[in-house]
């Protein structure tokens, strides 16, 4: 079978890429990101010294074969009480950690209790924090402070790193390196997506991989890290960080405004479509422009979709690698 990375965090990778590719017959790595500051996450960390659950545990759901009540447990949240905000399954990834003294052995125990189809790794296992760099030189401190900003979101972001450094997890590496077709996305560039490159290793992997690279873009602009996002804007940013990906999907079907409006008036950091710009044009080769979006107005990536043209790009390409 044909070997897939799919790099990422937050929820839009594990529901828009794995659960859609879970269906073919290939074989699946989930690399999440390591560096979720907020929310119950974000308190776990805080309180116990633990690694962030909350990325890692919805890439086991995205990939899990178990009961349906058995993953709604796992995403089961508190409301209320001295346990409010907290998510059970962060609790039971944080406690087997505490517990277990190792996170692969974390690793085993949630593949075989989610009944996981494939792999999901950590892309590092050191604890660490992503830093955020301003135009005018402002540092910004912490995943949720880049996710949520509380400084000027107008100001741009020049550039992202790891505080304190960290060093690639072993098998990511080594997966990276076998596969043959890594993607990455979509996701919160700055937040999500790009602190996944940063770990020790994970560049070097990339270029000594002969694997297929795929960006999947994302279909809207956010305040205070892609505000006037042009669809060229986050390829370069990515190709800053090492992955330099051989083909680009991207939305090109434009949805009306009143669908943008809606979808935004809860997501208030969400701020409009991003541009299909000349240079996005002049790409044709590597660039996939197709209509991606879900079929009931909902601004987000169809999974089916996505993994229609995700397995079509790897079997044309499975005689180039």
């Amino acid at each position: 079978m044909k070997k897939i990375v799919a790099i990422g965090g937050g929820s839009a990778m594990p529901s828009a890429v794995l659960e859609g590719l879970k269906k073919y017959p290939i074989e699946i790595t989930a690399v999440s990101a390591m560096t979720d500051s907020g929310g119950s996450t974000g308190k776990l960390r805080k309180d116990y010294n633990v690694l962030p659950p909350g990325d890692i545990r919805r890439a086991f759901i995205a990939l899990s074969s178990a009961p349906q009540n058995l993953k709604n447990l796992f995403s089961y949240r508190f409301s209320s009480g001295s346990l409010s905000g907290h998510n059970l399954g962060n609790l039971l990834i944080s406690g087997l950690e505490m517990e277990l003294g190792c996170f692969e052995k974390v690793l085993d125990v949630i593949h075989d209790f989610l009944k996981i189809s494939g792999r999901v790794l950590p892309v590092t296992k050191d604890k660490s924090h992503v830093v955020a760099v301003l135009e005018n030189g402002k540092i910004v401190n912490g995943e949720r402070n880049i996710d949520v900003p509380k400084h000027d979101g107008k100001l741009k972001i020049k550039k992202v790193f790891l505080k304190p450094e960290a060093t690639a997890f072993k098998p990511v590496r080594e997966a990276i390196i076998a596969a043959d077709a890594i993607i990455i996305g979509p996701g919160d560039l700055f937040s999500s997506l790009i602190p996944c490159l940063l770990p020790k290793g994970i560049k070097e992997a990339l270029k000594k991989t002969k694997a297929k690279k795929i960006y999947i873009c994302n279909i809207l602009t956010k305040h205070g890290e892609t505000k006037g996002f042009c669809v060229s804007d986050f390829v370069e940013e990515i190709k800053k960080y090492g992955f330099t990906p051989d083909f680009v999907i991207y939305n090109n079907k434009i949805p009306a405004s009143e669908e943008v409006r809606k979808y935004k008036k809860n997501r208030s950091l969400l701020l409009g479509c991003v541009k299909i710009d000349e240079k996005t044009k002049k790409k044709e080769t590597a660039m996939i422009g197709r209509d991606v979006l879900k079929k009931k107005g909902i601004l987000e990536h169809d999974k089916n979709k996505l993994a229609k043209i995700i397995v079509k790009i790897i079997n044309n390409s499975r005689n180039k690698k």
